[in-house]
């Protein structure tokens, strides 16, 4: 059976400086996969590489057995939503405007919303709990809110595929929390694929079904995160000294950092 989301010798960068090297994964069906890695090391150019908005200098990207170069830039926005890391609204839109921008690949040109575009901006208002903000400025929003409608807004586009880029990254712990589950949600109960830049090792362990460790544009190391969060592998590739647990009530494995203080302190007493 052919792979849901196929990346092969994938080579993408800036202005011809390369940053992704002979990237190489696969993603299934309903797979909540997380993308980890330092800083530089080609997390967000991979996002910008998967959703057409920058070309690879080499490699192929299959989506259900199609090469997303390809394939028109409507089909792609009717099967890959993308959540970037930044949603911060200038202008004054209402979040029902916001999301309904969701449904522009599916509006032919002079026509308006159909009765099924109203039903899904329905729908993708229930999902993710922004009904009753439906009517309020986008502006007005909490962090967390504003958040949840551009979600929304991605699930409006009905992808079989949703990436988000540091979708937590301004939230405090109880709105990274209700985020995920409304992610972890979706991809179960809805059968989505979701793809995830994260920083947040613990939340990735929590929530991903798999990793995939980024290091200086090249895969490192793939699997579950009991398989890639050792902390052999965290500290080899962000030069930190860290102690890995398991989470005594998940059973996932959990990062704790070692401050260099208590390095030193521990230093002294041998």
């Amino acid at each position: 059976m052919r792979n849901f989301l196929e990346v092969t010798n994938l080579k993408s960068g800036y202005f011809n400086k390369p940053v992704l090297k002979d990237i190489n994964f696969s993603i299934k069906k309903g797979e909540f996969v997380g993308i980890i890695g330092p800083n530089g090391a080609g997390k967000s150019t991979l996002i910008k590489t998967l959703s057409k908005t920058l070309t690879p200098f080499g490699g192929k990207v299959f989506y259900k057995g199609k090469d997303i170069y390809k394939m028109p830039l409507s089909e792609v926005a009717q099967s890959i939503a993308v959540v970037p890391q930044d949603t911060l609204i200038v202008f004054e839109f209402l979040v029902w405007d916001i999301v309904m921008m969701g449904r522009i690949p599916y509006i032919k040109k002079f026509q308006g919303e159909t009765e099924n575009d109203l039903k899904v901006i329905e729908k993708s208002l229930e999902l993710t709990d922004t009904k009753e903000l439906a009517s309020r400025f986008m502006n007005e929003l909490s962090a967390g809110e504003r958040q949840r409608a551009i979600i929304a807004k991605a699930l409006a586009q009905e992808p079989d595929l949703l990436i988000l880029d540091e979708p937590t990254s301004h939230l405090d712990i109880s709105h990274q929390i209700d985020i995920f589950d409304l992610i972890k949600s979706l991809s179960k109960k809805e059968g989505l694929t979701v793809m995830a830049v994260l920083h947040d090792l613990n939340l990735a362990s929590e929530y991903c079904d798999r990793l995939i460790l980024l290091k200086e544009g090249a895969v490192f190391k793939e699997g579950t995160p009991k398989e890639v969060l050792d902390y052999r592998i965290i500290e080899e590739v962000y030069k930190t000294v860290v102690v890995v647990r398991e989470n005594p009530i998940s059973g996932k494995p959990y990062v704790f950092l070692v401050p260099q203080e208590k390095r030193n302190e521990r230093k002294s007493t041998r």
